[in-house]
């Protein structure tokens, strides 16, 4: 991606929560390539050591172990640094009905550690991870960054408290914040194997197999599918933005376009049968409709264009078509 518009940010201090995982080890990696000085702290829970291996080496990298649920570690972490970008968490809606309890500790408690840190240490900006599930069981299309609905899940309940946390540090302490809500991110590094993987790197690892893939419902559900490079710039934008009445604000961070389960499978499917042929030939089989999924998911990002003046530069066609790259270089070795 074209990182020319952010070179300001060199040699600025940096803190990535999760910087070892899918989303956080794509941020280490825009912002070494800008010169900044990133620091990367991950318990590896759910991310890996190889995500972050070929920063280990840049002077301008420094790996702390340690889990955010420890005060200490968040302080430490968060001493000298200028920004915090809040990845770390544990998602999956399935993983938060399995396991409540662990969920809300992490993402709870986690993160109000993290901000208790930040003001302390004085950090100029917190940009965090927000969910797309925070919309709930809210049937309006597209979704609006203030109509929710009610939380469908211990995970979607977590991620809305948050944004709720994050209001109060800025109103109470003075805290920029910045929250930016995800839909559906895949991409480069996404993880394909575990119990909560998601849908995206799981069936191109099925196909590349040529095993079939199972669709929950019917197929007919829909989500905005959003690469990682859009979700890269919106970080990037978060961070050096200059527009006052863009801080302290949620962002959807989407592409604007929604891809029916049928229609991903489809694509998938055309990318990569350009390698092998045969994965053309490979069925779908249909499940049943999984608990606390909700049929369709499509996001506005007007807001994010009028403040931040962001321009989403991948499509699902051209994601996809990146990804595949990716996964058939990384999955066959």
């Amino acid at each position: 991606m074209d990182l020319g518009n952010f070179s300001e940010l060199r040699d600025k201090k940096i803190l990535i929560t999760g910087g070892a995982g899918f989303i956080g080890s794509n941020l280490c990696e825009a912002l070494l390539q800008l010169e900044a000085n990133v620091t990367c702290l991950d318990n590896f829970a759910t991310g890996h050591r190889y995500n972050i291996a070929p920063f280990l080496s840049n002077k301008n990298f420094q790996l702390i172990e340690g889990d955010i649920r420890d005060l200490k570690t968040c302080q430490t972490a968060c001493r000298n640094q200028d920004f915090v970008l809040h990845q770390a968490a544990l998602g999956s809606v399935p993983r938060s009905i399995n396991d409540p309890i662990t969920s809300n500790e992490v993402n709870v408690g986690g993160f109000l550690n993290m901000l208790v840190a930040a003001r302390d240490s004085g950090i100029k900006r917190f940009i965090y991870a927000a969910s797309s599930s925070t919309y709930g069981d809210s049937e309006s299309l597209p979704k609006v960054e203030d109509k929710i609905g009610k939380p469908l899940s211990p995970y979607a309940i977590t991620k809305y408290v948050n944004e709720l946390y994050a209001d109060i540090f800025h109103t109470t302490y003075c805290l920029d914040s910045i929250g930016l809500r995800y839909f559906n991110v895949f991409g480069r590094r996404q993880d394909p194997n575990g119990a909560y993987a998601a849908v995206i790197p799981l069936f191109v690892k099925q196909f590349m197999a040529h095993e079939s893939p199972v669709i929950n419902g019917d197929g007919s559900y829909s989500r905005d599918f959003t690469y990682i490079d859009n979700v890269v710039q919106m970080n990037l934008l978060a961070i050096t933005t200059k527009n006052e009445y863009a801080l302290n604000q949620i962002y959807n961070t989407a592409v604007g376009d929604r891809t029916t389960l049928v229609q991903l499978t489809s694509l998938l499917k055309k990318h990569l049968s350009a390698f092998d042929e045969k994965i053309r030939e490979v069925e779908v089989i249909h499940g049943p409709n999984r608990k606390g999924d909700i049929p369709h998911s499509l996001a506005s990002i007007e807001k994010a264009e009028q403040l931040l003046n962001y321009a989403p530069t991948h499509t699902i066609d051209s994601g996809i078509e990146e990804a595949i790259k990716w996964y058939w270089m990384n999955l066959r070795k």
